[in-house]
């Protein structure tokens, strides 16, 4: 019996020890490729599903994903060459593509096409009326950024003046927005989920719209990096492109709670129910990309939008700062 014992012991460490080695060596084929996305939000669903569905460690890559807290800190990290991709608006990579830099950043895949921040008020407005914004004082994000141009967009769209019916104060950090105004600053902000909902629960403020129902499709989220990382790191790039689309067409095929199942890992401080009312919400809303194609059409319209806001004096042409061959290959290839 001890023998048989004995026999099944080493079995199971002969087991193990492959099993381990099989580990290494597929730990050594993976290349580490940093992101840094400007928040974490559930707005980002098909990147945590590709992270978390082993999309990229299919694809050969480990993601070592940060959090930069605003576009133009995401570009600057970029531009410094302590990331290798950055996750923001595509407003960014205009506004360094203007500023004349040499190795400026290219967007190669899109991620959102509509906004998905909520406007969110002190007291439940059931039915919201955006007049109720006049002589109020609202908290919209970093002035130039996409979230502050797009809310400006549509408060005229509304027929609201900035500044003159609506006071838009852009002094507060887009990282310590929700915190100012649960402290008493503001009469409305706007935040992503899921900080939006767990200022519900917590009776800190309630969603008094949906900035993303009010808009046409603009592209809203994307990735970029410089060219010359692009250039070098053709093939990295393409397979990290080729797993973000599998993570779209995932979240295209599959149910809220489904999809709430597959990113729960990556909120760990959010109940998974809390996620799937969102992620329906933002799936009935349509702000997710099918595909990474960030189109032609769609980068006008955000320019339309930068160009109103007074924060463009000159378009960028779209065959500089968009490169879609990336994208393309993507769908041609992943099935």
């Amino acid at each position: 019996m001890k023998k048989t014992l004995k026999i099944i012991s080493l079995v199971t460490c002969a087991a193990i020890s492959l099993l381990l080695l099989a580990g290494c060596q597929d730990g050594k084929k993976l290349e580490k490729l940093s992101v840094c996305e400007v928040t974490h939000s559930i707005f980002y669903a098909p990147q945590y599903v590709a992270i978390n569905e082993g999309f990229f460690e299919e694809n050969g890559i480990e993601i070592e994903l940060s959090n930069g807290q605003g576009a133009d800190k995401v570009m600057s990290a970029v531009l410094s060459g302590s990331v290798d991709i950055g996750f923001a608006g595509p407003e960014a990579a205009v506004y360094v593509y203007n500023e004349g830099k040499e190795d400026y950043a290219k967007v190669f895949a899109q991620m959102t096409k509509r906004d998905g921040s909520f406007l969110m008020s002190r007291q439940k407005e059931e039915n919201f009326d955006w007049n109720a914004l006049k002589g109020k004082t609202l908290l919209p994000g970093r002035k130039g950024g996409v979230p502050y141009m797009t809310l400006e967009y549509v408060v005229k769209q509304k027929g609201l003046v900035p500044g003159k019916d609506v006071v838009f104060d852009d002094s507060i950090q887009y990282a310590l927005m929700a915190g100012a105004f649960t402290s008493g600053t503001g009469d409305y902000v706007t935040v992503f989920a899921p900080t939006a909902s767990a200022m519900e629960l917590e009776g800190k403020g309630y969603i008094a719209a949906s900035i993303g129902e009010q808009t046409e499709d603009i592209p809203y989220t994307a990735y970029f990096s410089k060219q010359s990382f692009l250039t070098k790191n053709a093939d990295l790039v393409q397979r990290f492109t080729n797993a973000l689309y599998k993570g779209q067409q995932w979240v295209n095929t599959h149910s809220a709670k489904e999809i709430a199942a597959a990113i729960a890992p990556s909120f760990a401080d959010t109940e998974e129910s809390l996620i799937e009312t969102v992620v329906q919400r933002y799936k009935e809303i349509g702000v997710w990309n099918a595909d990474p194609i960030l189109t032609e059409e769609s980068f006008d319209r955000l320019q339309e939008v930068i160009s109103e806001a007074g924060e463009l004096d000159q378009k960028a042409p779209y065959g500089d700062v968009v490169d879609t061959s990336f994208a393309q290959k993507a769908i041609d290839s992943v099935k």
